[in-house]
């Protein structure tokens, strides 16, 4: 309790490990909220949780709600699995894909994310698990960084074809991504270009938290 009181002051560093995957994973106290950072960005809580609840809030929770199974690519310490369940209300299922256990290990003693009942925890590549799901989503959400990395596989034609695939009609998904530089820019509008506007509709939202932009898409038709 003593260190979340002076975190008010100045962040507080409580654990630090070296992950073959993510580097350097860092539990914090910071404004009096438990944070887990990678060396160079946020990873869970903190400023991410804003993005991505800014991003659901768009989607709308009542329209989340309604929904009955959740994919979550990119689980880290499971801040916006937290957000579906205790801000947005959301009851159905919640598959979350994570490739790093490290990860898991940490969001599970620091953060309780295997008390979430209704929350199935899968270590795989999201992008082997995205070919090989037979399951449909209401949402999809893509998190994936590695520091401030996005995979380049994340905006590859082929693989946004499979994830539109596996949504089903009126599903949604939400995409964060990083902008550091213009060929970000030129990335995300190159990506964005290559969904069908006929059975999908698109939006993005720019500039949240300063380097991220949202992607939303719909399953129209």
């Amino acid at each position: 309790m003593i260190q979340k009181i002076f975190s008010y002051l100045i962040p507080i560093k409580i654990f630090k490990k070296k992950s073959a995957r993510s580097k350097v994973i860092e539990v914090t106290w910071a404004n009096g909220e438990l944070v887990l950072d990678s060396e160079n960005t946020n990873y869970s809580y903190g400023s991410l949780q804003r993005i991505l609840r800014y991003g659901l809030r768009n989607i709308g929770f009542k329209t989340i709600q309604k929904m009955n199974h959740i994919l979550v690519l990119g689980v880290a310490g499971g801040s916006v699995i937290k957000t579906l369940v205790d801000e947005v209300e959301f009851k159905g299922k919640i598959t979350g894909v994570e490739i790093d256990a490290d990860m898991i290990q940490i969001a599970n003693q620091y953060f309780n994310l295997s008390q979430i009942k209704q929350l199935e925890i899968i270590i795989d590549d999201a992008f082997e698990f995205v070919l090989k799901t037979k399951s449909q989503y209401d949402l999809i959400i893509i998190d994936i960084f590695e520091d401030t990395n996005m995979p380049n596989f994340l905006f590859e034609r082929f693989f946004s074809e499979r994830i539109c695939s596996i949504l089903k009609k009126q599903g949604f998904v939400l995409f964060n991504t990083m902008i550091l530089d213009e060929k970000h820019n030129v990335r995300n509008r190159k990506y964005i270009s290559e969904i069908n506007p006929k059975l999908y509709s698109t939006k993005m939202l720019p500039r949240v938290e300063h380097h991220n932009e949202l992607i939303i898409i719909e399953k129209v038709a």
